[in-house]
């Protein structure tokens, strides 16, 4: 067994593949049980899995690649794909080597896609406020006239049902159920409203 991770120059596919996976495995484990972030942001913003949005036309993005986690699959997939060619097909070390990084740069390319279909799944929940502007929807609790005291607005913002404090300046109340066109956002972020 040894022979074969260690004999006859295999030892040079077999120190990093074991290297990756170790680290890759560590990571793993990490990210399950929620203390995965750990990669080293050196002075060029160096982590594949902050900001990938599938827009590589920066000049920086080969210093977003070189992270410890693409480091890690670069090595994993050099080490086995290396190994295999070298050991189970039989293949010179030129060749092995060259196999090694077309393999270790899929990896790399996988683990980006990977993580760019994760962060593709993250949502805020948050609604900016200034999305309900042009709005209709209709009052929820009455609205005082002149604002004088504010109510409660339904709106349906991004398909969802939303409730929002609300004023308005027309010299007549807004009763309940009526039906409303959001003016403005006002600065303690309630809604001016008029009869729609």
């Amino acid at each position: 067994m040894s022979d074969l991770f260690f004999g006859n120059n295999a030892t040079w596919f077999t120190v990093p593949a074991l290297i990756g996976t170790l680290f890759f495995v560590v990571r793993l484990g990490l990210m399950l049980v929620g203390g995965g972030d750990w990669d080293v942001d050196a002075d060029v913003d160096a982590d594949i899995d902050g900001d990938i949005d599938g827009d590589f036309d920066d000049s920086d993005h080969a210093f977003k690649v070189l992270s410890i986690q693409s480091i890690t699959a670069f090595m994993m997939g050099f080490g086995w794909g290396g190994l295999g060619g070298f050991k189970g097909a039989g293949w010179s070390v030129v060749n092995s080597v060259a196999f090694g990084v077309v393999a270790g740069v899929g990896m790399v390319w996988i683990l980006a896609k990977l993580m760019e279909g994760l962060y593709r799944l993250q949502a805020s929940g948050n609604v900016p406020i200034e999305a309900t502007l042009d709005l209709e929807g209709s009052v929820y609790i009455a609205i005082p006239p002149r604002a004088e005291g504010k109510g409660r607005v339904r709106l349906i913002v991004g398909d969802r049902e939303r409730f929002y404090q609300a004023v308005t300046d027309d010299p007549e109340a807004l009763e309940s159920r009526e039906r409303i066109r959001v003016l403005s956002v006002n600065d303690d972020n309630s809604l001016n409203v008029t009869r729609a």
